[in-house]
């Protein structure tokens, strides 16, 4: 079934149009050609079964570049209008993260204009992504880790079985957070030892579990049986609350958050950490970038390669720690 996706385009506050297209304008008015190919756009995302997440983003992005176009057909819209427009995004004191997410968009909007045949070709690649800062995200050393999931969840833990089963599958699979609540029991198989996870764009991907999993599901299953009949509920879904509802990624923050910061760890740990985790260390015991690759889901072996960068951050500490040398 298809999922009806409309989007409002109401006008944004703040954002003016190119010198040429400036005045009054109705409330009243029909959508701009711009506006009308946005919502286009957003549906096609729609059908092929787009992350709300990016549904979200794209639709506040392309708003506001529609209001900014204000009556400019397709065609008449080129890279130094596109550049104007992430100009007056600065003007509002955008990030530099959120102008190169809303130039993603507009880039997107026209390679899919282009298919379609309504422009010859996509004006948004002559503009150039803002340069971003490289931050490498702290990530806990296998030590850390370990310090975290050994022995029991600490008293802060509101379901302790489910709560290790969380920290388990993030740190033992690299699972993402949204794949880890999307999970069903259906999804687990015991006997093959892996886990079916429907990653980023429903793609599927099969990933492998150890000891500690197979444990950690052993003592959560029964618990989440019981209160499903507490509860009277039935539920497909692996990881459920205490009123047998599925558990939400929200839920998943504060839960890994909470047992995280009573194990000693930052306050900034969240799911994408444990993630992050995954694959930096498995790198540094020797695992080849290629199959991390697979594990994580990861559709570009450049994103995968952001783990060399962590496992070699580590590695200069190393050095720098212990190295006579270095002293």
């Amino acid at each position: 079934m298809r999922r009806e996706f409309t989007s409002p385009l109401k006008p944004k506050a703040g954002l003016s149009g190119p010198p040429s297209q400036s005045g009054p304008s109705s409330k009243s008015a029909p959508p701009s050609p711009i506006a009308k190919q946005v919502a286009r756009f957003l549906r096609s995302l729609a059908e092929q079964n787009a992350s709300p997440h990016t549904l979200k983003a794209y639709t506040g992005d392309l708003e506001r570049f529609a209001t900014y176009a204000g009556t400019l057909k397709c065609g008449e819209i080129d890279h130094v209008m596109i550049r104007g427009f992430l100009a007056t995004l600065y003007e509002q004191g955008l990030s530099k993260p959120s102008v190169a997410r809303a130039l993603a968009a507009v880039r997107s909007l026209f390679k899919w204009l282009a298919r379609e045949g309504e422009v010859e070709q996509n004006p948004a690649r002559l503009v150039a992504t803002p340069k971003l800062a490289k931050k490498l995200p702290r990530v806990p050393t296998i030590e850390e880790m370990n310090t975290v999931l050994e022995g029991r969840m600490p008293e802060c833990a509101a379901w302790a079985e489910r709560d290790r089963l969380i920290f388990e599958l993030l740190y033992g699979c690299g699972l993402r957070n949204s794949e880890l609540t999307g999970l069903n029991l259906e999804s687990i198989s015991l006997a093959a030892e892996s886990i079916l996870v429907r990653g980023k764009g429903k793609k599927e991907r099969m990933v492998p579990f150890g000891d500690a999993v197979r444990e950690a599901l052993g003592t959560y299953l029964p618990a989440r049986q019981k209160v499903l009949a507490e509860a009277r509920k039935t539920s497909v879904a692996l990881l459920i609350n205490q009123r047998g509802g599925r558990l939400t990624t929200r839920s998943v923050g504060r839960i890994v958050k909470r047992v995280a910061v009573a194990r000693g760890l930052p306050a900034e740990v969240h799911p994408h950490t444990l993630r992050h985790a995954f694959g930096t260390h498995m790198l540094e015991e020797g695992a080849d970038l290629r199959a991390i690759q697979e594990l994580l889901g990861h559709e570009r072996l450049a994103t995968t390669q952001r783990y060399t960068q962590l496992s070699t951050k580590h590695l200069m500490q190393v050095y720098d720690q212990t190295h006579p040398r270095a002293k």
